[in-house]
């Protein structure tokens, strides 16, 4: 989500979510909790694995971008609701597809997080609108390492 109703999105309309730093401890605790693989874990079997080095997990990179999309829209409404602005109700997702991780995120990488209104279109409830969007995250070096769609039911305006 990148505004808080439906009819603020525009279709091309991106932003920024936050940066993150992916550290050689953080990957290898969230590899021990959730994706205990020895590339995730192990200097030695990063540098002879595909990847030429220890690099987080997969899931890793897509938790983090997780947690800056609900920052980031918490923070919006911290934000509207400061100025007395009425707030949406929260919708749910219906879904995600053509997520990929096209490059390794390596100990020491900011990886920069983002959104793309990709499409918008009205449903069957009038109160709800559909938007589908982009997220992606890209490393200090501009290779993209994280990139997958989602739709999301958005409250509308003064329904």
């Amino acid at each position: 989500m990148i505004a808080m109703f439906y009819e603020d999105h525009r279709i091309g309309q991106r932003a920024t979510i936050g940066a993150h730093e992916f550290t050689r401890e953080a990957i290898v605790a969230f590899a021990r909790a959730y994706d205990p693989q020895p590339v995730h874990l192990d200097e030695a079997a990063g540098a002879a694995s595909r990847y030429g080095s220890l690099c987080a997990s997969d899931w890793h990179t897509a938790c983090v971008c997780m947690r800056l999309l609900v920052d980031f829209r918490e923070a919006q409404r911290a934000a509207a609701s400061a100025l007395g602005e009425t707030l949406p109700q929260l919708g749910v997702g219906a879904g995600l597809r053509a997520m990929r991780w096209p490059h390794p995120v390596r100990p020491g990488a900011v990886v920069t997080f983002g959104a793309e209104i990709e499409s918008m279109r009205e449903t069957k409830r009038p109160q709800w609108g559909m938007i589908g969007s982009r997220s992606f995250g890209v490393d200090q070096e501009g290779r993209e390492v994280l990139s997958f769609s989602s739709h999301v039911l958005v409250a509308r305006r003064g329904q």
